[in-house]
């Protein structure tokens, strides 16, 4: 019986000392994971949430109507995902934090705390021009007025309607996903400045009042028709976009794309 009980305990003993501790292993890692993908998710929208804040503090004034995040500009705000990516991956993964053994002299050791300053000080110095660039990144339209922010024009650039071209509004049908650009049913309404500057209302970064952007657009498209602004339109994809949206959304875009002079 003795003999018996000793087996057990001797296999119990195996088992903490090799399966066990592997499988404790691999489940620890595993939760590691799982917190470090939801830790990912919210540091990147509060991210996204604080890059917005600030532009519209800085950036839009009280008579605003809607603003504008514009593309491809504010595709960048990944490359803080990006970063947040590489900087848990080289926490928990063993073999990014694997390093060569340096020895210990004093050549080396000056050589690596140069090294190190050089490269913080080009982090610092990408990540500072990276977050400017992002934030200027921004259009305001109020009710008689644009302003065009940039990388070159901090104090923005102000155009009155009239210094609208033309109109482009539709659907997009066939995807798009270059650097999550379009996708099919996706409505745009895109006006052109007479120097050649787009600038897609639908890249809503903020609605006064917190109102659908489309229900905004209604109102400049009415005012800019009948201003005379040329207006190219088509309703060809305009069933793609009835798939996702409710159709008080929906009437808006049909209104939008119809609404010609």
């Amino acid at each position: 019986m003795s003999k018996g009980i000793n087996e057990i305990d001797e296999n119990l003993i195996k088992w903490r000392n090799g399966t066990g501790v592997v499988i404790l292993r691999k489940l620890k890692s595993i939760i590691l994971w799982i917190l470090s993908i939801i830790f990912i998710v919210i540091l990147t929208i509060g991210i996204f949430i604080l890059i917005s804040v600030l532009q519209e503090k800085l950036l839009v004034p009280k008579d605003y109507i809607m603003w504008i995040f514009r593309y491809p500009v504010s595709r960048l705000i990944f490359i803080y995902e990006f970063f947040i990516i590489l900087g848990f991956l080289s926490i928990f993964s063993k073999n990014l934090r694997e390093t060569k053994e340096i020895k210990d002299t004093s050549k080396n050791n000056s050589f690596l705390k140069w090294n190190k300053k050089l490269v913080l000080i080009t982090f610092v110095t990408f990540n500072i021009v990276l977050l400017y660039t992002i934030i200027t990144a921004v259009t305001v339209i109020t009710n008689n007025k644009i302003i065009n922010y940039s990388f070159l024009y901090p104090n923005g650039k102000e155009y009155s309607y009239n210094d609208i071209a033309k109109i482009q509004t539709g659907v997009y049908g066939k995807k798009r996903n270059i650097l999550f650009r379009h996708t099919k049913g996706d409505f745009f309404y895109i006006l052109e400045l007479k120097n050649g500057t787009k600038i897609d209302l639908t890249d809503v970064g903020g609605v006064k009042n917190d109102i659908d952007e489309r229900f905004i657009i209604e109102k400049i498209d009415i005012k800019l028709v009948h201003m005379g602004i040329p207006k190219e339109s088509s309703m060809q994809n305009f069933k793609y976009c009835t798939e996702d949206l409710d159709k008080i959304y929906t009437d808006k875009i049909k209104n939008i794309i119809k609404n010609t002079r």
